[in-house]
């Protein structure tokens, strides 16, 4: 039996420089599989069996939230940390930024903050701002502030949560941040970053998918994030949110 020659070779040796009849492909059917793109402009895929697909580019969410807010607890304890653990590392890059709607204030030039659930809210922020500052890591950080916003208290368990999930981090050093001008810096950036958001933010917590927020992603986000990450992360990291209900019962408890 002849060998069996893959379609675009066949034609390409049969019609040398023959234009493709296919749509949107403009090019000799001997360059189909010369690249990914020229094969998917020509809808080869499947005839390039040599040919590497491309990795899709992670989908990236940023969530905004506040570290004694209900609702905030709640997403980051069950959906977007689970979902952290269950998808594959290049699928998915998280953003936190803990603020929410506080307030600051420079008094003789050192920053103040309020926050909508008091002191200890504010110190919640700037232990897991501090947290992620010293640590770096998103892998090593994320783990202790499950561990916060899961347990007991946000503000009377780092201590605890370290030795489970990061031993290797100093809590003196974390403690430094928090009482010092450090701390206080990184709240402010933390402010201006809340403070961009266009949208500005009605709630928290708010989520941005690939930089974009819509009262449609927002939703599917609560509702299955891990459903919604992998349909984006498929598509290639597209941002359009379908439909889908909250089913958390205390909704964005958390408006300005």
């Amino acid at each position: 039996m002849a060998p069996t020659l893959p379609l675009a070779l066949l034609l390409a040796l049969l019609a040398p420089g023959l234009g493709v009849a296919v749509p949107g492909c403009d090019y000799p059917a001997h360059l189909w599989c010369s690249s990914w793109e020229i094969a998917v402009a020509c809808q080869a895929e499947s005839r390039c069996a040599n040919l590497s697909r491309p990795a899709a580019a992670p989908v990236e969410l940023s969530l905004f939230y506040e570290s004694l807010c209900p609702a905030c607890r709640w997403f980051l304890v069950q959906q977007l940390f689970t979902a952290w653990l269950l998808l594959p590392s290049e699928a998915l890059t998280i953003t936190l930024v803990p603020y929410g709607n506080a307030e600051e204030r420079n008094v003789s030039g050192k920053w103040q903050f309020q926050c909508q659930h008091g002191p200890e809210e504010c110190l919640g922020n700037m232990i897991e701002t501090c947290l992620m500052h010293e640590a770096k890591n998103f892998s090593t950080y994320f783990p202790v502030i499950f561990c916060l916003e899961s347990g007991s208290s946000v503000t009377k368990n780092l201590e605890a949560c370290l030795q489970v999930y990061a031993p290797q981090l100093d809590g003196g050093r974390i403690a430094a941040c928090v009482q010092g001008d450090t701390g206080a810096e990184l709240m402010h950036r933390n402010a201006q970053l809340t403070q961009a958001l266009d949208p500005p933010h009605q709630y928290v917590p708010w989520i941005l998918i690939n930089g974009k927020h819509t009262d449609e992603l927002e939703a599917e986000a609560q509702a299955s994030l891990v459903g919604l990450i992998c349909r984006l992360y498929q598509v290639g990291g597209g941002a359009q949110g379908g439909g889908g209900t909250r089913p958390h019962p205390e909704g964005h408890c958390c408006a300005p």
